[in-house]
């Protein structure tokens, strides 16, 4: 049996990287795009260029699309509805758990099988062993493309509920944007010195960031386990520490306002008794102050 054909719906750089690694790996591709000029460089590589959203669908069993938002999504969708009947519409459009689980009912509802992702991935690293790429759903949906998938990036699926990947994407992505706050944040302290500099002071702060993240699977294993947390640090010592950050950020002219905010907390958490930071202490109050 020959490869899946696959058709992909929006061609931005990430549609545009999609397509290219799976026309790579020898599946018959189909593409369309609003503005029909993204798709020449694909189409001089052996894709297929649909002319109109249906005729995308109707080419191949497996359409998957990358657009802007849901609300792109369904414009552009809608008026092809009939043609997923008996298809499978992998959705890799970033949005809210909520959204995708309102598109796979709107896919059910018009007989086609429906699977949400969440790349976790930038352009040039799709199809390399960096990638990998999440997906919830129906799991028998995701066995039956998973091959075609992993063309992709490695294929990872997290669970039925259609809103878990972009759950799991939303969260992971939320981390990476506050690391790189944090790098900022730290660079600008760095650099106020006459003798700082931002490259010389990475050299430092790589590793010693990539260090502390080998901490976080016992974090993890604290929040999962209804067992006294393994790892504790005394409350006091820690808030003497975020206040020595915050003074040191406002002597070098850079914003506080994080390290400020945490020590009011942490203040707090001592007035009401609590003298140990946990991990799973550390998430129930995240929520508790949402």
């Amino acid at each position: 049996m020959g490869n899946t054909a696959v058709t992909v719906i929006g061609l931005g750089e990430m549609g545009r990287a999609l397509a290219d690694a799976l026309i790579t790996s020898g599946h018959p591709t189909t593409v369309w795009n609003r503005s029909a000029s993204k798709a020449d460089d694909l189409v001089a590589r052996g894709a297929s260029r649909a002319t109109t959203v249906e005729a995308a669908v109707l080419a191949s069993p497996l359409t998957v699309v990358c657009l802007l938002d849901y609300d792109v999504t369904d414009a552009i969708l809608r008026p092809a509805a009939d043609a997923l009947r008996g298809r499978t519409l992998v959705n890799l459009t970033n949005g809210t758990p909520e959204q995708a689980r309102e598109a796979e009912s709107w896919a059910v509802g018009h007989g086609a099988a429906y699977l949400d992702g969440g790349i976790m991935a930038i352009p040039s690293t799709v199809a390399t062993s960096q990638a990998f790429v999440l997906y919830s759903g129906q799991k028998a949906h995701f066995d039956a493309h998973k091959e075609t998938l992993q063309a992709l990036g490695a294929a990872k699926y997290v669970g039925a509920d259609a809103g878990i990947a972009a759950l799991y994407d939303l969260a992971l992505l939320s981390a990476m944007n506050v690391m790189f706050d944090g790098f900022f944040h730290a660079v600008a302290m760095a650099t106020s010195h006459t003798e700082g500099n931002a490259a010389g002071f990475t050299e430092l702060l790589v590793p010693w960031l990539t260090n502390m993240t080998q901490v976080m699977p016992a974090f993890a294993a604290d929040v999962d386990s209804d067992a006294e947390p393994v790892l504790a640090q005394g409350l006091d010592v820690l808030l003497a520490g975020v206040r020595n950050m915050a003074q040191a950020s406002r002597d070098a002219g850079v914003c506080a306002d994080y390290f400020e905010r945490s020590a009011v907390a942490m203040e707090q958490q001592l007035a009401e008794g609590t003298t140990v930071f946990t991990a799973p202490e550390a998430v129930r109050r995240l929520r508790a102050w949402a």
